[in-house]
């Protein structure tokens, strides 16, 4: 073969394999091209199952939220959450994530359909109950929580990590934060479970409830406690106290700072009803423990929960009307009237105290029954505590850091933000310090603004008490309920917290007998100033200080006070944040 024809024929024959090279590019190019159209078809498919089981599950908890029957509508709601659920959990839709800036939206929406079906499915249907369920609902709650608990946390993570993704549609976005903020609730709520309900073995707790008619910054005076069992999610209901069981004027041995003994003196350590006075939590918590441990029994005890009759009120609404020992049937609507008021006028509580801490313990009794054997419907349950907990009712102080830090920033915590960052928070209190029980009539307001220019921020707090009741009326109180050393004459000390990082710049008041009592000192990392008002029935007194720093980055404006009968809910007006 000449030379010149051996050329051409390696020249077709290279010519040859290039045509078959490139066609079996374009051959397996269409075969991606197909198997791509197929997976965008198939996830565009389950993409509708998705949405349409997120949908759905959406109006049936809206249904829930609105008054409808939760354990009739929880089926269907069980079935579109897990239909959405399972379509968005299949292989395709995985590997589908990968592709840039659209892979975010599919993993943002499979965790979102996962988390609904993990809390809807993994906890609310076995907690709730089938007719196959047993163990009462505090014993199904454990199993659940140690079932879903790292599950329900590693969704939560997920979905924190994808939100900040900046791909993401709008309606996958409102999507993915709607159900971010549940899970960021609930995730660390249900991983601190199983230790809270015993399942690492059993632990005891004290109850303290708190009496509203004696208002001290955290609530109340704490008028009684119990020692409540918890194991294995089993609740029992152990010893009680009350202030006649304690050595009142013998100081506790718990350190607290000197800023907290000025302000409050010693009656914060030396007296039981009183160590409710600093609106901090954990100092309560461990002075009452202190205080049962010393004078009750050497109990080990892993945390302490404050309750109130506001609280309680919204409780009944779960339980239903409870009837007591004596045959009187308490309710959401006689609760607070009843234990903070009415008791006082069957028994005097200087000549029969036996007979009003009978009643109180004989009351707990009661509500502990019901609430332990689970006869109560859940959806208002989770109302009342969170409702109670938003604004101060309930508070819990754990020893266990894994529960400390699942609650800490929460109010209740019972713990002031010890910076501005997520809020800029100040507090008012009204401490009773007449030894009475007028607190039940006396009515409150309060109110804060920020401003912020010129390079400064100013912050005000105002807070006003009335008791509008005549002199007749108040000298017809019983005598428990008036001033313990000065009749119908009352007094409160009212504490005003500025923001961290600020000083107070002024004090003012109105009123014939307020003076200012302190005004240099630092508590809980804040400047605070105590006005002590004196008042007769009738009598209006106002309070404002004024808090100054220099301008920066302030959180949202927020207004803390106690949990009071008859106290209107604060305004605030924010000219700082954002």
């Amino acid at each position: 073969m000449s030379p010149d024809r051996q050329e051409a024929q390696t020249i077709d024959e290279e010519k040859t394999s290039r045509q078959k090279r490139r066609r079996r590019v374009w051959v397996i190019l269409s075969l991606v091209v197909i198997v791509l159209l197929l997976a965008v078809c198939w996830v565009g498919l389950r993409a509708i199952t998705v949405k349409d089981g997120l949908l759905k599950s959406q109006e049936l908890l809206s249904d829930i939220q609105n008054g409808g029957e939760a354990q009739e509508l929880l089926p269907e709601l069980a079935e579109n959450a897990a239909s959405a659920g399972s379509a968005a959990s299949d292989p395709v839709w995985w590997l589908m994530e990968w592709i840039p800036a659209v892979g975010d939206n599919l993993k943002g929406v499979r965790l979102a359909a996962q988390s609904l079906d993990a809390l809807v499915n993994g906890v609310a249907v076995p907690v709730m109950g089938t007719e196959e369920s047993t163990g009462s609902i505090t014993e199904r709650l454990l199993d659940a929580s140690e079932d879903q608990g790292a599950r329900i946390t590693e969704l939560a993570d997920g979905l924190e990590s994808v939100s900040d993704s900046p791909f993401l549609v709008s309606v996958v976005r409102d999507g993915i934060d709607d159900v971010d903020k549940v899970m960021s609730t609930a995730a660390p709520v249900i991983s601190t479970l199983p230790s809270l309900l015993g399942g690492d073995g059993a632990k005891n707790y004290l109850l303290v409830f708190q009496n509203n008619a004696e208002t001290l910054a955290l609530g109340g005076s704490a008028a009684a406690q119990t020692l409540v069992k918890v194991d294995g999610g089993k609740i029992e209901m152990g010893s009680q106290g009350n202030s006649g069981s304690y050595q009142n004027g013998v100081a506790v041995d718990v350190e607290v700072p000197p800023s907290a003994i000025e302000l409050y003196t010693s009656y914060l350590v030396d007296h039981i009803n009183t160590s409710m006075s600093r609106p901090d939590f954990p100092t309560a918590a461990k002075i009452m423990r202190a205080w049962w441990q010393r004078d009750i029994a050497p109990d080990e005890i892993a945390g302490v929960i404050s309750i109130d009759p506001i609280a309680l009120s919204r409780i009944l609404v779960a339980t239903g009307p409870i009837e007591l020992a004596s045959g009187e049937v308490l309710s959401n609507d006689n609760a607070v009237s009843l234990l903070l008021s009415e008791v006082y006028g069957r028994w005097d509580s200087y000549k029969e105290p036996e007979l009003v801490d009978g009643f109180f313990a004989d009351t707990a009794a009661a509500v502990f029954d019901k609430i332990a054997t689970g006869d109560f419907d859940l959806k208002d349950m989770l109302w009342a505590v969170s409702e109670s907990a938003s604004q101060g009712s309930v508070l819990v102080w754990s020893d266990d850091s894994q529960v400390a830090d699942a609650i800490k920033g929460a109010r209740i915590s019972g713990i002031l933000p010890d910076n501005n960052k997520n809020t800029t928070t100040m507090g008012v209190y009204f401490n009773n310090t007449n030894g009475s029980k007028i607190d039940y009539f006396t009515e409150t307001a309060t109110s804060a603004s920020a401003t912020c220019e010129a390079g400064n921020a100013t912050f005000t707090a105002n807070a006003s008490l009335t008791l509008p009741l005549t002199q007749r009326q108040a000298e017809a109180l019983p005598r428990y309920v008036q001033s313990m050393t000065f009749g119908a004459r009352f007094r409160d000390t009212i504490f005003v917290y500025g923001p961290p990082g600020t000083t107070l710049s002024e004090a003012n008041f109105t009123g014939d007998e307020v003076s200012v009592t302190h005004s240099g000192i630092d508590d809980l990392g804040r400047p605070v100033v105590a006005f002590e008002a004196w008042f007769d029935p009738g009598d209006s007194v106002s309070v404002t200080a004024t808090f100054v720093g220099s301008d920066g980055d302030y959180g949202p404006l927020m207004l803390q006070t106690n949990p009071m009968v008859r106290g209107a809910k604060p305004t605030v007006t924010d000219g700082c944040s954002g």
